[in-house]
Parts: structure tokens; C-alpha cells; sequence
């Protein structure tokens, strides 16, 4: 048996041959060039070879392309939306800043005398006894504000200040059932007194006879009697009449013009016989 795979020249000799061949056929082919047609068809053999080794290589490329593309429309998106929520809520602040602005441009546009000082405050705290209609503004004696000063909004008679402190200052308003302004009826003149009823859209005119010529409707404006508001500005709207005669007086009910339950921007006025000059007393407390 071992005689049989000892025939043969030896490997060594064989590897011998095999690189005097490949020398020879190189020689040959460089000189020659008498295998480009092997080759061509060698390579066109082995193409297919050659694509179907590249498929993973490729097949690795286009997915890391999807995965980088699909994290960058995830952060796209991401950011897209944090964008949306910033703009929104800037949105939301302009529109918030407009209303404001043309609330602003009201209260001073408000039939106010060119003659009489005036001043915009802002609403701070409104009081939390349900019997007691009072609010806090930001203006007090350092803004010249006094006591007994009419308060107004851009619709019409607020009310007047209670009390006044360093740097703010207490509103009664004219719902308040302690509160009193004297009107006259704009369509006759008629003169009456609106007093609070404790209820933010009603006011109640007091001792008012039947005869008395008072309808529905009929605008209420300050007749200036009593020096504390000027004559003209609005107060309210007759919106009830009743007439019981058992009663010696008629039921009047009249609904605040300016919008008392609303109030954020008011409008101090200073009539011409009023202090003018910011005084701040001693020892006045920020909190009336």
C-alpha cells in the first residue's frame, strides 16, 4: 500500500513544476498575450461570485442609512414638536398681550374730560367676604390717589376709593350694599340714588315715586351732586320696573354698566377741585 503512494515525483518536485509553469504561462501571456480571452471569460465566470459577495456589505449600508435617516426624522420630529409647544405657548402670550393692549386703548379712549387728570391701576386682590364688594389696586398715596377718589373702567362708574395706603389702595365698588351714587336719568333729567344691593349686576334705586317718569331702558349717569363723582360718566341701565302700590315706592332695578365681575384695568380720575400731589403719609401701612 505505501508503495503505491510513494510513485510520482515528490511534492516537492511537483511545486517546482508548478512554479516553473505559472513563470512560463505568465512569460507567455505578458509577451503574447494569448489569454485576455480566459481571462474575459474567467472573470464573467466569476462576477456573480463577486455581486453576490457584496450583497451583505451593501445590504449593511442600506440599513444603517435607514436607521441613521429614521433616528433623524425621530429627532427632527422631536424637536419639530418642543418648536410647536414654544410657539404655541408665545401664541397664547401675544394673544393674551393683545387683549390687554386693547383693553388699555378702551379705558383711555372711555369718555373721560380732556381737562380731568387720570391714571390706569391695576387690579391686585379682590376681598373674599361675599358681603363686602371691595378690590385692591396698584396705585396709593405715592400716585396721589385719596381717599373718595372716583374709580372708573372703560364702560363706566366702578366705584370709589375706601382706603388709601403707600403703594396701593381699597375700591369700594357701587354694588356694594353700603355704597351710594347719586344719578339722573339721561332721557328727562330725573334725579335718584343708586344704592348697592350686595349683587354685582344690580343696582337699587331708593324712594323713587310711582308717578316718577322711569322706564326700561333708560340710561343712569352721575349727576356730580354730593362732589364726589363728576357728572356725566355712566353708572347703569334701568333693567326692572315694578309698581306695587301697596308699596309707597316703586322697585327699581338698574344693571351696573361697567363690568364688575371682570375687572382688571381702572381708570383713577382726579376732578379739578380733588388733591392732585402725591402725599405719602407716616407710617401708612402697603396693605389698607
Amino acid at each position: 500500500m505505501n508503495s503505491l503512494f510513494a510513485r510520482g515525483p515528490s511534492l516537492q518536485s511537483r511545486l517546482y513544476l508548478a512554479l516553473i509553469m505559472s513563470i512560463v504561462l505568465m512569460a507567455v501571456d505578458l509577451r503574447l498575450d494569448g489569454f485576455s480571452s480566459v481571462r474575459m471569460y474567467l472573470s464573467s465566470l466569476v462576477s456573480p461570485l463577486q455581486y453576490i459577495a457584496n450583497v451583505p456589505g451593501e445590504l449593511l449600508n442600506w440599513t444603517s442609512q435607514r436607521v441613521t435617516s429614521q433616528q433623524k426624522l425621530l429627532a427632527e420630529n422631536s424637536r419639530l414638536k418642543s418648536q410647536h409647544m414654544l410657539m404655541s405657548e408665545a401664541l397664547q402670550r401675544f394673544n393674551l398681550l393683545e387683549d390687554e393692549n386693547e383693553r388699555l386703548r378702551a379705558l383711555l379712549g372711555s369718555p373721560v374730560r380732556k381737562d380731568v387728570r387720570k391714571m390706569v391701576a391695576e387690579l391686585m386682590a379682590v376681598d373674599n367676604d361675599p358681603f363686602s364688594h371691595q378690590i385692591v389696586i396698584n396705585k396709593g398715596a405715592i400716585d396721589g390717589v385719596y381717599e373718595g377718589q372716583p374709580v372708573l373702567d372703560d364702560n363706566g362708574v366702578v366705584g370709589q376709593v375706601l382706603h388709601v395706603a403707600s403703594t396701593n389702595s381699597r375700591v369700594l365698588l357701587i354694588s356694594d350694599f353700603t355704597h351710594a351714587i347719586p344719578v339722573r336719568v339721561a332721557r328727562n333729567d330725573v334725579r335718584a340714588i343708586a344704592s348697592g344691593s350686595g349683587q354685582l349686576n344690580a343696582l337699587i334705586l331708593n324712594h323713587v315715586p310711582h308717578s316718577t317718569d322711569i322706564v326700561v331702558g333708560d340710561l343712569l349717569f352721575s349727576s356730580g351732586l354730593g362732589h364726589v363723582f363728576p357728572e356725566g360718566y355712566p353708572v347703569a341701565k334701568v333693567s326692572k320696573i315694578d309698581h306695587d302700590e301697596s308699596q309707597p315706592f316703586a322697585t327699581i332695578i338698574a344693571t351696573p354698566v361697567a363690568e364688575l365681575d371682570r375687572i382688571k384695568y381702572l381708570l383713577l380720575l382726579w376732578p379739578t377741585d380733588s388733591p392732585s400731589e402725591p402725599v405719602v403719609k407716616k407710617g401708612e401701612k402697603d396693605e389698607p
